[in-house]
């Protein structure tokens, strides 16, 4: 059985003070949505705490927050939208307006755009370092993000000497891995490898793994 107050309480942003409010507000209504749309802060609030968490704890701090609001208040959806009918995480990418929902438990993380807008590279690394602790990749035409791990163990090091900023090296699994200061030359090394890619961001420096 659902303990509403609890999780009011908890995620709702009410206090011990709103208890016999939350009891009474809550026993007018006889449906779970109901009571669960009661509870649930409104998309100021939620923006507010997330910006908040981010700035003066860190960034994992503030997606574990909205993580677990998700997944408390059933907030977790593979179609998301900028009519809000839930609310989620607004991001400021490029000048453009975006957000972000987690889709499912396993922490893996929707971004999309209020317009229609081009999937870059550039875009990708732009949330990379915003969100060092997850990897960022595109499926089926959209962004994903999601706390995936690759082996460090390097097998073979691949890289040029004509590269001065950036390190290619070929992992355990068979996946590449480059990293660099500089974004342009890593795009540039990681051309001639095929398969799916994750972009990421560590000590400043720029990552992308390829996993044939």
């Amino acid at each position: 059985m659902t303990d509403y107050i609890a999780l009011g309480l908890k995620y709702g942003g009410f206090t011990q003070l709103d208890r016999i409010y939350l009891n009474n507000v809550l026993s007018r209504f006889s449906s779970h949505q109901e009571k669960m749309a009661f509870i649930t802060p409104p998309p100021s609030v939620i923006n507010a705490y997330f910006a908040e968490i981010y700035q003066k704890q860190s960034p994992q701090a503030a997606t574990g927050y909205y993580f677990e609001l998700s997944k408390a208040l059933g907030l977790l959806t593979d179609s998301p939208s900028f009519k809000e009918e839930k609310p989620f995480v607004r991001l400021n990418l490029s000048g453009k307006s975006y957000g972000f929902v987690y889709e499912n438990e396993a922490e893996q993380a929707l971004v999309f755009s209020e317009k229609s807008e081009k999937i870059t590279e550039s875009l990708l690394f732009e949330l990379a370092q915003i969100f060092p602790q997850y990897s960022i990749y595109c499926d089926a035409g959209q962004i994903k993000m999601a706390p995936l791990a690759f082996s460090e163990t390097v097998c073979r090091d691949l890289t040029p000497q004509s590269s001065q900023l950036s390190q290619i090296s070929e992992l355990a699994d068979k996946v590449i891995k480059l990293t660099g200061f500089n974004q342009e030359e890593l795009l540039e090394l990681a051309a001639p490898f095929s398969g799916q890619r994750y972009y990421g961001f560590a000590q400043h420096q720029a990552i992308i793994y390829i996993k044939k």
